[in-house]
């Protein structure tokens, strides 16, 4: 941030991981595949 000229005390950056957090996971949960028992075998 401060690349951009922004000047942002570590306790605000706290506080906006704390609540975009849970936002994020969503997010980042609702992309993940779902796990299956198959295995594929690569020839050698």
């Amino acid at each position: 941030m401060a690349e951009r000229g922004l000047n942002v005390d570590h306790s605000t950056v706290h506080r906006w991981v704390v609540h975009f957090s849970p936002q994020l996971l969503e997010r980042f949960n609702g992309r993940k595949r779902a796990v299956t028992g198959k295995w594929h075998m690569d020839e050698t």
